[in-house]
C-alpha cells in the first residue's frame, strides 16, 4: 500500500532528495550549460536540499504543516545558484498550499494543488522565465497532475514525475544552448531527481531514471561579453522595497531570481558590477549571508605554486593532535553525527591554501564532501578529494603526505596509501537486527570490516582478536589501532600481544581515539 504524505514521508522525501542529488551531483554539473556553463548547477541543488533536510530533522516530531514550513525555510536560507533558488521557491509555493489546508496528512487533491502553485510561485520569481529551463518542467509535472486530482498522494506525485520526465526529454528543442550541446537541461535534471525521490518515499520504490542524453555530456566555456559576477544574498525587506530591488537588479544585470516572502527573501543574479547589486540590497533592507563569484575565477586553473594544507574528519578529539602534527585542519563530530556541506566548506577555507586535500574518513560523506569541494573549487581553490572511509585510512593517507610534492603526485600518494589500507570498527548493537554475520541482538559487540558486520560476539577483546584475524587472514605489514577512553582497560595491550605471537613480521601502532570516539577502529596495511 502507498504510504501517506504526512511529516515522516516529508522527511523521508528530503532525505531521499538528498541522495538522489548526491548520485547524480557530478552527472548534473556536467550538463549545466544554460544560463552560464559554470558547472555547478547538481552542486547547488545539493547544498540547497541539504539545508531543507537539516531544518526538517532540527523540527523532528512537528506536525505536517510545520514540517513542510520548515523544508521550505530550510531551502530558502540555504539556496544556491540559479536552480538552488528557483528549487526554493518551488518547495515554498508547495508547502504554502499544503501547510494552510492539511491536517497531519495529504490528500492526492492536495498535493496536485501543491505542485500548481509551485510552478505558479516559481515562475513569478523569475525576471524573465525562458522555456526548457527548470521552469517548463516544474509546469509540465503540474499539468500532468491534473488528470490524477482523485487519486492517492503517491498516485499524483508518480503521475507528475512523468510528466517531468517528458518535459525533460523535450527541453533541447525548446532552448539553443541545450541543443547546441546535445544535453537536456541541468536544473530540470535536478527538479526530475527531486520529484524521483518523492515516489519513492511514498511508494517505497524508486522510479525509472531519466534517459542520458545521446551525445556526450559537456560543459562549453562561459560566453564572451556575459556577466562577470554571480551575486546571492539574503534579505530581510519588506514586499514594497523587494519590488523596488527587483527593478534595480534587472537593469543591473541577468538571470535574476528573487524567492521569498513574509520579510524574508533570498536574491540571486548576475551582474558586471557585484558591488552595485549588493548596495541596492542595502536600500531595500538588510542583506547577508553575501556570496559573490567571479564566473573566470570558476573557470581558470588554479595557482600553480600555492601553500597546501589537509582538512579532515575525526571521530572524536583523541586523534587531533596526530592530524594536527602532520599540518591538517581538523572538523570533529559526535558520535553518530555528520557534519553539513557548509561546514565542510568552512573548514576548507580555514585551512587558508590554495591547495587542499580533504579526508572525509566516513562512508556517509562522499556526497556531502564532494560538494563541499565543489563549492570551494569556485572561490578559486584547488580542493581533492581523497574517499576515506576511516580515520584509519586518512592516517595511512597522511603518513605519505609530502607538502613539497607537486599536488598530482601528492594526491595519487595518498590515494594509494588509504586504498590500501583495510579498515574495521567495534561497536555495540543497539536492537536486535540481521547482519551479513547472522542475526545480532541488543548489546552484542559486532565487529565490522570495510563497512560490513564480519563477527558477531558478546565480549569487546574476544570481538576485537577475532576481527583482527580475519583482516589479518590476506596478510599485512602494519596494524593500527585506535581505542577509545570507554574500551576495556588493556584492550590495546592484548591485541597487541595476540599480533606479536599469531603473526609475525607485523607491527602494531596505537593511538587514543579519546571520548566520544568508536570503541575501537582497526587499520591494516
Amino acid at each position: 500500500m502507498p504510504h501517506t504524505l504526512d511529516s515522516a514521508a516529508v522527511r523521508r522525501w528530503c532525505s531521499l532528495t538528498l541522495e538522489a542529488l548526491g548520485r547524480e551531483r557530478e552527472e548534473i554539473d556536467a550538463i549545466n550549460v544554460y544560463p552560464v556553463a559554470d558547472g555547478d548547477t547538481g552542486t547547488n541543488l545539493y547544498l540547497t536540499a541539504e539545508s531543507a533536510r537539516e531544518a526538517v530533522e532540527a523540527a523532528a516530531g512537528a506536525g505536517f504543516g510545520e514540517t513542510v514550513r520548515a523544508m521550505a525555510h530550510g531551502a530558502l536560507i540555504g539556496a544556491r545558484g540559479n536552480s538552488g533558488t528557483i528549487l526554493a521557491q518551488l518547495l515554498r509555493g508547495m508547502a504554502g498550499v499544503l501547510a494552510a489546508a492539511a491536517g497531519e496528512e495529504c490528500s492526492g487533491e492536495l498535493l496536485a494543488r501543491g505542485l500548481a502553485e509551485a510552478a505558479r510561485e516559481a515562475r513569478r520569481a523569475v525576471a524573465h522565465p525562458v522555456e526548457g529551463t527548470i521552469l517548463t518542467v516544474a509546469s509540465a509535472a503540474a499539468r500532468a497532475c491534473e488528470q490524477a486530482r482523485g487519486e492517492n498522494p503517491a498516485a499524483v506525485a508518480r503521475t507528475a514525475y512523468e510528466g517531468a520526465r517528458a518535459a525533460l526529454e523535450a527541453t533541447p528543442g525548446q532552448l539553443a544552448a541545450l541543443e547546441r550541446a546535445g544535453v537536456v537541461d541541468a536544473g530540470g535534471r535536478g527538479l526530475v531527481a527531486v520529484l524521483g525521490a518523492l515516489v519513492e518515499a511514498l511508494t517505497g520504490a524508486a522510479p525509472a531514471r531519466p534517459v542520458r542524453a545521446a551525445r556526450p555530456l559537456v560543459v562549453e566555456e562561459c560566453a564572451a561579453g556575459g556577466p562577470a559576477f554571480e551575486v546571492i544574498y539574503l534579505l530581510e525587506a519588506e514586499d514594497a522595497a523587494v519590488d523596488r530591488l527587483r527593478e534595480t537588479l534587472d537593469a543591473l544585470g541577468d538571470s535574476l531570481v528573487v524567492v521569498g516572502g513574509d520579510g524574508l527573501w533570498n536574491v540571486h543574479v548576475h551582474v558586471d558590477d557585484a558591488g552595485a547589486a549588493v548596495e541596492a540590497g542595502v536600500e531595500a533592507g538588510r542583506p547577508y549571508r553575501i556570496r559573490i563569484t567571479h564566473f573566470d575565477v570558476a573557470q581558470g586553473p588554479a595557482p600553480q605554486r600555492a601553500q597546501r594544507a589537509v582538512v579532515a574528519v575525526l571521530p572524536g578529539k583523541g586523534l587531533a593532535a596526530l592530524y594536527a602534527e602532520a599540518g591538517a585542519t581538523t572538523l570533529l563530530v559526535g558520535p553518530g553525527q555528520q557534519p553539513a556541506g557548509g561546514q565542510l566548506a568552512e573548514a576548507i577555507r580555514r585551512a587558508h591554501a590554495h591547495e587542499v586535500v580533504l579526508l572525509p574518513n566516513a562512508v556517509e560523506l562522499r556526497h556531502t564532501a564532494a560538494a563541499a569541494a565543489e563549492q570551494v573549487r569556485a572561490e578559486g581553490v584547488r580542493v581533492a578529494l581523497i574517499p576515506t572511509r576511516s580515520a584509519v585510512q586518512g592516517i595511512a593517507a597522511l603518513a605519505v603526505h609530502e607538502p613539497e610534492r607537486r599536488f598530482d603526485e601528492d594526491v595519487v600518494a595518498m590515494t594509494t596509501a588509504a586504498g590500501a589500507t583495510r579498515y574495521g570498527e567495534l561497536a555495540v548493537a543497539e536492537r536486535q537486527s540481521f547482519t551479513s554475520a547472522g542475526v545480532c541482538q541488543a548489546g552484542d559487540v559486532l565487529g565490522l570490516i570495510d563497512g560490513d558486520v564480519a563477527v558477531i560476539g558478546q565480549e569487546v577483546a574476544d570481538t576485537a582478536r577475532r576481527t583482527l584475524d580475519r583482516m589479518l587472514s590476506p596478510g599485512g605489514e602494519l596494524v593500527t589501532l585506535v581505542v577509545a577512553d570507554d574500551a576495556p582497560e588493556g584492550l590495546a595491550d592484548r591485541l597487541e600481544a595476540h599480533v606479536r605471537e599469531t603473526h609475525l613480521a607485523v607491527d602494531t601502532v596505537v593511538y587514543p581515539g579519546g571520548p566520544q570516539a568508536p570503541l575501537l577502529l582497526i587499520g591494516v596495511e
